[in-house]
């Protein structure tokens, strides 16, 4: 019997994967959260992290928001920003990175616009190492 499941990641435009997988790992705003075949029903919300597709292999894409539903072995996610970490090149990340760290000193951003930013500077910093 097989381990696996149906993840869907899709974007208001595009199908961005969909493929049987044994586990996929999510950045939601309760922590990481991983998810297996026949974990609980739920839907959560995505912070920006890095979501992990784990399979023979492990693809990686970074998100910004979103949401996510897991019933009955599929997991449902849905976002505007997922992008494949191997899409990334050097100049673009230190970009953002860049950008978001002048986002964040600003003084008329609000205490959740704040924990996002680090979230995604955290993120993207160490996608750059």
């Amino acid at each position: 019997m097989s381990e696996k499941f149906v993840v869907e990641i899709i974007s208001p435009d595009k199908l961005i994967l969909k493929k049987d997988v044994s586990e996929v790992v999510l950045p939601s705003f309760e922590g990481e959260m991983g998810i297996l075949k026949n974990h609980i029903p739920l839907i959560t919300f995505l912070r920006p992290g890095l979501i992990k597709i784990i399979d023979e292999t492990e693809k990686k894409f970074f998100v910004e928001e979103g949401t996510v539903e897991f019933a009955n072995n599929n997991l449902l996610i849905l976002t505007s920003t997922a992008r494949e970490i191997s899409d990334f090149d050097q100049n673009s990340l230190e970009k953002i990175i860049n950008e978001s760290e002048k986002k964040i000193k600003n003084d008329k951003i609000t205490d959740k616009e704040k924990y996002l930013l680090t979230y995604k500077i955290d993120t993207l910093k160490n996608i750059n190492q």
